[in-house]
Parts: C-alpha cells; sequence; structure tokens
C-alpha cells in the first residue's frame, strides 16, 4: 500500500465536513426552478463547443440515462454532471428534453479529483483492496474542492423541497454539503459499486469525513444487501451514530433536528425492452450468423464483455480457458474465446499495466494453441455500439463473467435480455452483484480456477433442455426487475415520507 510521503506538500490545509468550510454564496431562501436534480460525475450527453461557442451534444449511452430521462422530462428536471472534457466552459442548456448544469473541471481537477482519488484511492479500495488504493492528501484535497463544487451547483438549481438524487463513488461528500446549503431538500444517494467490510474501509485516512458525507442523505442505496451492511457496521465502528435495522439515527445538536438515514439494497438493471427490440432485428440477428461465419463456424463460441479493469477477472478467465487447452479438455477451431476488453482509465499505471499482462497472455496462449487463421483467442481492445454488442451476445454459446468484485455486473443481464431464444448460458462470478438474483446461472469463484474450469465444459456440454431451461428464468427475472422498475423503487422510497410529491 502505498502513502503519501510525509513530506508530500499539500496545495491546502485538508478541509473538514463542517458548514464553515462550504461555499457561503448560497442564500437559502434563492430555490431554483427543478423539482427533481441529479446529480452524477458525468453528464447524459457528451457535450462540446462548436465554433459559434454554442453547445453541442450527443447521448451519452448508459443505463443510467435511459432510466431517469423519462422521469427528468416528466418533472422538468435538472442534471449536474461534467461535460466529459477538461477544461470546457459551459452555461447552462436544454438537450434530449432535460436540463444540463455543466461543472467545470480542469485538467489538474481530473487528475487528482477524477484519476487520483476517485479512482486510484476509492475504486480499489471499495472493491475490497483488489489491489493496493494510494493515499496521497493533494488528492483528497482535490476531492473534497471538486464535491463541493457540485453540491453548490445543485443547491442553485434544485426547487424548495425538491427531490435530489446523487450518483456514485465521486460524489461521496455531496450529501451532507448539499444539505448544509439547502436543508429543505430530499436527498438520495446510490452508491453503484461496492462497499467494503468495515476492517477494509478503516484503512482510509478519511473514513468518517466520507461517512458523515455520505450521511447527508436521507436514503443511501447500494447494489447488494451485503453492501448495506457493511456502510451500517462501519457507521457504527467509526462514528458516534447509532443504528438499528436499516435506519442510522442523526442525534440532534443546537439547532439541527435529530433526522434518520435508511441504507437498503437496490439492484440495478438494464433496458431490457431495448435490448430485446436489438436482438430481435433481422440486420442483427444475420450479424450474429456473420460473426460465427467470420469465427470460422465453431462448434462454440465462449465470450467475455468487460472495460479493461482488474475487478473484472480477465486474466483469471485467461488462466482457465489456457488450461483447458493445455490440458486438451478444448481443442481449437472447434472451441473460441472471444475477449472484448473496452479501453478503461488509460492514464492510470495500474491500468497501463493489466492491458500489457493481458496482451501478453493471449500472444502466448495464441502462440501455443492457434493455427494459421484459426486464433484460440480473438481479443479486441474496442468499444462497440449496441447493435454489435447484442449480435456478439446472440452469437455466443457461453458468457463468462468473472468478476473478482462488481457491484452488479450489468453485462451479465444484458447477455440474458439478448437471448430471445432461450438459449446460450452464463457463467457468473459470485462476487458479481448479478449473482443474488440471476441463480440459474452456472455460479462459480473465480479464484478457484479448477473449479472454472468444470463450469466452462458443463456450460460447453449443457443439454438444450437444460439451457433452455435456464435462460427462461434468468430472463424472467432480468424482464420484470428493469431499470425503469430500480427508478421507480428508489424514488418511491426516497419519497415515501409525509408531505413529499412522488417523482416516479
Amino acid at each position: 500500500m502505498t502513502i503519501g510521503a510525509a513530506s508530500e506538500p499539500d496545495p491546502e490545509p485538508t478541509p473538514t465536513l463542517a458548514p464553515t468550510v462550504l461555499p457561503d454564496s448560497i442564500d437559502p431562501e434563492a430555490d431554483g426552478a427543478y423539482d427533481f436534480v441529479v446529480v452524477a460525475n458525468r453528464l447524459p450527453v457528451d457535450a462540446d463547443v462548436a465554433e459559434d461557442g454554442s453547445p453541442t451534444w450527443k447521448r451519452a449511452p448508459g443505463g443510467l440515462v435511459t432510466a431517469l430521462a423519462p422521469i427528468m422530462r416528466a418533472n422538468d428536471g435538472a442534471w449536474v454532471g461534467w461535460p466529459g472534457k477538461p477544461d470546457v466552459t459551459l452555461e447552462p442548456f436544454d438537450a434530449d428534453g432535460m436540463h444540463l448544469v455543466p461543472v467545470d473541471l480542469s485538467e489538474q481537477d481530473v487528475e487528482l479529483y477524477y484519476e487520483g482519488f476517485s479512482n486510484g484511492t476509492l475504486w480499489p479500495l471499495l472493491h475490497d483492496a483488489v489491489v493496493d488504493p494510494v493515499f496521497h492528501r493533494a488528492w483528497w484535497n482535490a476531492y473534497v474542492r471538486v464535491n463541493r463544487r457540485f453540491a453548490k451547483e445543485a443547491a442553485k438549481v434544485a426547487a424548495k423541497e425538491a427531490t435530489v438524487w446523487i450518483q456514485d463513488y465521486q460524489l461521496l461528500l455531496v450529501p451532507t454539503m448539499l444539505r448544509a446549503l439547502r436543508p429543505d431538500l430530499r436527498i438520495g444517494f446510490f452508491l453503484h459499486i461496492p462497499f467494503p467490510p468495515p476492517e477494509i474501509f478503516a484503512q482510509l485516512p478519511w473514513r468518517k469525513q466520507i461517512l458523515d458525507g455520505l450521511l447527508g442523505a436521507d436514503l443511501i442505496g447500494t447494489q447488494r444487501t451485503s453492501d448495506a451492511g457493511n456502510i451500517q457496521r462501519s457507521v457504527r465502528r467509526l462514528t458516534e451514530w447509532t443504528t438499528r435495522g436499516q435506519v442510522v439515527t442523526i442525534g440532534s445538536r443546537w439547532t439541527r433536528p435529530e433526522r434518520h438515514v435508511r441504507i437498503a439494497a437496490f439492484p440495478i438493471s438494464i433496458d431490457t425492452t431495448g435490448i430485446t427490440e436489438v436482438a430481435q432485428r433481422p440486420e442483427v440477428i444475420e450479424r450474429a450468423k456473420e460473426i460465427r461465419r467470420d469465427l470460422g463456424d465453431p462448434d462454440t463460441v465462449l465470450l467475455g464483455v468487460d472495460r479493461l479493469d482488474y475487478t473484472k477477472g480477465i486474466r483469471h478467465r485467461l488462466k482457465a480457458f489456457g488450461e483447458l487447452l493445455h490440458d486438451g479438455r478444448l481443442v481449437v477451431p472447434e472451441v473460441t474465446l472471444v475477449q472484448v476488453a473496452s479501453p478503461s482509465r488509460e492514464n492510470v499505471d495500474s491500468y497501463k499495466q493489466l492491458r500489457d499482462e493481458v496482451e501478453v497472455t493471449v500472444g502466448r496462449i495464441n502462440g501455443d494453441h492457434g493455427s494459421l487463421g484459426r486464433a484460440a483467442i480473438h481479443y479486441m481492445h474496442h468499444s462497440y455500439p449496441l447493435e454489435e454488442m447484442v449480435a456478439l451476445y446472440l452469437a455466443a454459446d457461453v458468457m463468462l463473467v468473472t468478476a473478482l468484485r462488481d457491484g452488479m455486473n450489468l453485462v451479465a443481464k444484458e447477455y440474458v435480455a439478448a437471448r430471445v431464444d432461450l438459449d446460450g448460458v452464463l457463467v457468473l462470478s459470485e462476487f458479481a452483484g448479478a449473482a443474488d438474483e440471476l441463480a440459474q446461472a452456472l455460479i462459480i469463484n473465480p479464484h478457484d480456477i479448477d473449479g472454472m474450469k468444470r463450469a466452462i465444459t458443463e456450460a460447453i456440454d449443457m443439454r438444450p433442455k437444460e439451457r433452455r431451461r435456464r435462460m427462461r428464468s434468468l430472463r424472467r427475472r432480468v424482464v420484470d426487475n428493469d431499470v425503469q422498475q430500480w427508478a421507480k423503487n428508489f424514488l418511491g422510497t426516497l419519497n415515501a415520507g409525509p408531505s413529499r410529491t412522488s417523482h416516479v
């Protein structure tokens, strides 16, 4: 574990979460115009500035946008977020039926707040320290500074007693900062990634500040019940507040009344209807057949689709596949593995190292077991549009999801949604949140290489009747609990208090 050196200069004294460090330029009486406000690290569009200075945009892909866009339009909502490029200054603008409020980030902000504290400290720590988190005070100071900026923008646009929904680990301090500025608001927070046991979380030097930041929300949502339990245990161990069941009681102090924070699981899902519609298009079905032809018409196509991230277990998957080839239990070209590894955080050293390791392993396995025109592994370091991904899902006989730790893993659900033919087998890590719901998958421990190898061969050899039975059950679960239902459940719970207006 890397600790910031004692001689490392701090650009400013380490702030606390006391209201005195928050912006004092927000007039609590000067309410904004929007009854429903989403605060996320990114805007739901990729924004830029045209030559004439006007904003240009295209809608960003993602399940969160799909879930919240209809709610935003129905409730005249606003979305606060970063436009995606550093040193781009944009005024608030309307796009895709939503009011968008850009938060400007400099290159230094992106380096320290986003690549540094968010992805060099919090990401590995909250994923059970799969790799060592790095603790630098300059990163922390930038994280506080940028979170304060997001809170200030949200406070400006929210109407009196509005509902504000804050998203994910980049903004863990915003709930308390926003409550200090606008105590009239109903505040929800959803953590899209895991939360570790307190024994791991306690390593963070700013552990109490992070918990105090989270507890500014009225409702904290997580992917798994175990993640909610870990937050509650950390609160009991590291703060003075009391917990009972799902509820944390924040005691009264001076003029602040007592209030209660609920922490519960709300597992996210996907746009099932949209993916099902794409999977039934004739051109997508034909593309799936073309993919198999391009692969040499193997008997079995295995598929992995991941961001190139050390939490996804890509190296474990390649090891298991390589050993199966070495043992002679699988043979090329009868079986081939397609691995899509989307680029991710390429400026972070640990990700550069992972890419090198994965590509060396792929090259070695192909050198040992491939032949001219017949690779054992087809490796693509690209991102693909939805239509191409659905075609890949339809072309694959076995989907391999081998995450070492994952909040949910929506790829598993996308594969199930795409399989309208009720064919295909899902091999799924028990450490992905999706395993709580998709019990008819073949559940594995990715650290158990022999167990993973057995699951892969079982999936390949599974009888058609058994494949259909399992996939029918998996699809029923995914269809009944899509991303719109997720948003409805969370917002319904958040707004369940007396005299609250529902935003669902």
